[in-house]
């Protein structure tokens, strides 16, 4: 059973909602917050990054980011910036990128069903994230940021879906991104019934995006219900913020990586190692964007490859090791570059597919790299696969866009 709640939402007033609408805490770095919002004293940026008032340099974890954020989010609601909804509502989040549409719902869903793994994981979580993202949510007092959940499409909630779109929506606008973002509040609270009985009959959700953001709100959760000598579980910390998609609506793009050296080997031997697990093609004149499954574009030395996995080498019957991810982590980056683990080396980084190879080449070219690879997108099928094994991808493995907008609907916890 999946269980789907309204909530009060936290949302911007009428006119404001391009201006309040801002990235996810985690997509941008502190430079990048501030610069967006420099001029901007709406942006949600100044809750989910509150660092970006502060003087530069502050420590990211420091007790003066959290008062911050709290400070922030009591100004935000006291001027009317945020407007607290008069009833729990279900509300529908539309992104449209690139002529692509994907339609979620948004509400609350269950802690408790998070930790029994009814709400299914394919990302291993890192304890000091986990630390911070409670610490932000116990200052606030709301669930800022929404979760991206996935469930397996349903013809059911697409034609309720279809119901509610067809009125017309509180907010609808194209980011500077060119994303365009609308929000229908579902004032049918027959229709939101309908739709909760629908998602009951779902054996699972699964995590798509924010690991860190339903592990931390899961553990406020345990922790709110140990110190509640009157707990019912019906109380807001039982339930988190999310927005729920069809996984035939999603898009998956290309994360890819990029390595500082050849971990003291020369050329001639990365050539070397990489023919015994690939076929290896120089392109000429062109970039070389994998077209499927199996395939790794190279950038080396001004120059593309063509890397083709050899079948003989890729393990087919295991669902984490047949991944692409997993097979150049195990064949080539942990082996020959001396990554054992992605998620803590200095010697590697990841870049997201939405900013192309043109910044793999950049990189590269600016010597600050010495080596890219051009990864095939996971599937959804796959990511899905995974998390009913009840095992983990490599790190870094999914980069889904477009992304969740923060501050257009937020979760009071009271």
């Amino acid at each position: 059973m999946a269980v789907l709640r309204k909530f009060k939402a936290l949302r911007p007033r009428k006119g404001l909602e391009k201006q309040v609408a801002s990235y996810p805490y985690d997509v941008l770095n502190s430079e990048e917050a501030r610069e967006l919002a420099k001029d901007n004293p709406y942006s949600f940026l100044h809750v989910v990054k509150p660092e970006i008032d502060l003087p530069k340099g502050t420590d990211l974890y420091s007790q003066a980011v959290y008062e911050k954020a709290k400070e922030n989010i009591k100004k935000f609601i006291k001027e009317g910036i945020l407007i607290q909804e008069n009833a729990p509502k279900l509300y529908i989040y539309r992104q449209v990128m690139d002529r692509k549409e994907q339609y979620g719902m948004v509400g609350c869903v269950s802690a408790e069903e998070y930790d029994r793994d009814l709400i299914k994981k394919h990302e291993h979580t890192r304890r000091a994230k986990e630390e911070d993202r409670m610490k932000h949510i116990e200052m606030t007092n709301v669930h800022a940021g929404p979760v991206f959940l996935t469930y397996k499409a349903k013809d059911t909630i697409d034609n309720l879906v279809a119901d509610v779109v067809k009125n017309e929506p509180v907010y609808d606008f194209v980011a500077s991104d060119g994303i365009q973002h609308t929000v229908w509040v579902i004032e049918d609270d027959t229709l939101s019934d309908k739709i909760i009985e629908e998602f009951k009959k779902l054996d699972c959700l699964y995590v798509a995006d924010g690991h860190h953001r339903s592990a931390s709100a899961a553990r406020i959760a345990r922790k709110k219900k140990e110190a509640n000598p009157n707990h019912t579980g019906d109380e807001e910390y039982n339930y988190f913020l999310a927005v729920l998609f069809p996984h035939n609506q999603l898009h998956i793009m290309d994360y890819n990586r990029v390595l500082k050296s050849l971990n003291g080997h020369t050329e001639e031997e990365l050539f070397e190692a990489l023919d015994k697990i690939f076929t290896v093609e120089k392109i000429r004149g062109e970039k070389y964007k994998p077209k499927k499954k199996g395939e790794v574009g190279m950038y080396f030395d001004e120059q593309w490859y063509k890397l083709t996995m050899r079948p003989e080498k890729v393990d087919i019957t295991d669902p984490v090791n047949s991944l692409d991810t997993a097979f150049l982590q195990n064949n080539l980056l942990r082996p020959f570059f001396g990554i054992e683990d992605p998620r803590t080396s200095d010697e590697i980084d990841f870049i997201g597919g939405i900013r192309g190879l043109d910044e793999l080449e950049r990189l590269v070219d600016s010597e600050k790299f010495k080596v890219a690879f051009a990864i095939y997108p996971t599937s959804i099928q796959e990511l899905m696969a995974i998390a009913d094994s009840g095992r983990v991808m490599p790190p870094k493995s999914t980069w889904f866009e477009p992304k969740l907008r923060s501050g257009l609907l937020v979760h009071p916890l009271e």
